[in-house]
């Protein structure tokens, strides 16, 4: 069954009606000329609200594009609508060892990874294996080991052989660490240079869990990795690697970051099991999903010796945490779930990395499902306000426009914690009237 079929099978009232250019002709809530699409950027917490509203305010018949922040299977059920017009898009665990990280996240917690577990495992096991081939608890020497154990012309091991990838980094020997959510190849910004993204459905108010209807890879760009990068690994066992968490237990957040924290602690656990001269010690600290908090936490950590940590989530407390504390402590930051281009643009002294995608490759492949899978001709957007939000939407519609002839009547902004969404709503539906 095709996607607009599956489409027509779930809206009422409509027929045999064709499903381009539905939204907005049949009392969507913005008259005749309100957008095909409304691309919703934020998450889950405020969407829990935002969403009841929209359906509040309209009968649904509008196809809904939302980014990987709002993926949690839980909220239709939360909004008590089973969401069925809206479609997702998110980084996937697309690298060649995906199966095996999937294996030893349910094997160490009975349950199935979700959204950016795969990038939290990796963001581990790369701090760990460059910690262990520079030999030392120091930023600087993390740093210039990282492309060293990621980027090519290693021996290639993956998260089923990670105690032999971190005997052999000790050992000073070549590591090519191939990953669960990508190949991990660093580009010049120290964003992954290949990344993979689904494309899903929420699964009804009854279900807590998507449903991935297809994924697709995409090139960045300098696959072949710039930056510094050390000459060779000094390495070392008998030695304890320091490693830092900063992630959201609570917060905006706290239903992607539970998953993301449990896949964060793998690498560690698989090397302090192991019979390796070596162990890890993790220091974890929650962002509340908030900059201030942060930006504490990354304080604390940082004051306790952390040379390297995985973090933090959201861009939003990424930038503020990078600017403040990693980069003029000359600490690595290597974030999971961070997506916002203004990370690839820190002044930092390549001291920032990611195994999260950049937006920009995100906001392209937005623009591409909302015109060739939705079949949408104008869109208009809500972003939360901040680096993140803002900077996806501004991409999205600059592709949208620019590569597939669309329009976007409106770009329009929201705050975290509102009470009631409706005002912004009825703006985004009516934008183009």
């Amino acid at each position: 069954m095709s996607y607009h079929e599956r489409r027509r099978d779930v809206l009422k009232g409509i027929g045999a009606a064709s499903a381009v250019g539905l939204a907005g002709c049949i009392g969507g809530g913005g008259g005749d000329n309100a957008p095909d699409l409304l691309t919703v950027i934020g998450y889950p917490e405020s969407g829990i609200q935002l969403f009841r509203d929209y359906y509040s305010e309209s009968d649904g018949e509008e196809e809904v594009l939302i980014p990987d922040g709002l993926q949690d299977g839980a909220m239709p059920g939360q909004v008590g609508n089973d969401m069925a017009n809206v479609t997702g898009t998110a980084p996937a665990a697309g690298g060649p060892n995906q199966e095996a990280f999937n294996s030893l996240y349910q094997d160490e917690y009975d349950e199935t990874p979700g959204v950016f577990t795969s990038q939290s495992y990796d963001s581990s096991a790369l701090l760990i294996l460059a910690n262990a081939a520079a030999g030392e608890n120091s930023g600087t020497a993390i740093r210039d080991q990282l492309r060293r154990i990621a980027n090519p012309d290693g021996t290639e091991y993956g998260p089923d052989e990670f105690i032999d990838a971190v005997q052999a980094a000790a050992n000073g020997e070549n590591v090519n660490y191939q990953g669960a959510s990508s190949s991990t190849n660093f580009n010049g910004d120290g964003d992954p240079a290949s990344a993979a993204y689904s494309i899903w459905e929420f699964d009804g108010a009854d279900s807590e869990s998507v449903n991935v209807q297809e994924t697709q890879s995409f090139e960045g760009d300098s696959p072949d990795g710039a930056g510094p990068s050390a000459d060779e690994s000094p390495g070392g066992l008998g030695r304890e690697v320091s490693l830092g968490i900063l992630l959201p237990e609570t917060g905006d957040l706290a239903s992607t970051g539970g998953p993301m924290i449990k896949a964060s602690e793998i690498p560690a656990k698989q090397v302090n099991n192991s019979d390796l001269d070596l162990s890890v010690n993790v220091s974890f600290e929650d962002t509340n999903t908030s900059p201030d908090q942060g930006v504490s936490g990354a304080e604390s950590l940082v004051s306790g010796g952390v040379p390297a940590v995985n973090g933090t989530a959201s861009s939003g407390v990424n930038v503020p945490v990078c600017q403040q504390v990693f980069i003029p402590n000359e600490v690595v930051g290597c974030s999971p779930s961070s997506t916002a281009l203004s990370v690839s643009n820190l002044e930092d002294d390549d001291y920032i990395f990611r195994t999260a995608p950049s937006d920009i490759l995100q906001g392209r492949v937005m623009a591409q499902v909302a015109s060739e899978r939705l079949e949408a001709e104008t869109a208009a957007t809500l972003y939360v306000n901040n680096d993140y939000g803002q900077q996806l939407s501004e991409r999205f519609s600059n592709v949208f426009e620019d590569e597939f002839d669309g329009e976007v009547y409106d770009q329009i902004s929201f705050n975290i914690g509102e009470s009631s969404y409706s005002n912004v709503i009825q703006d985004a539906l009516s934008s183009g009237e």
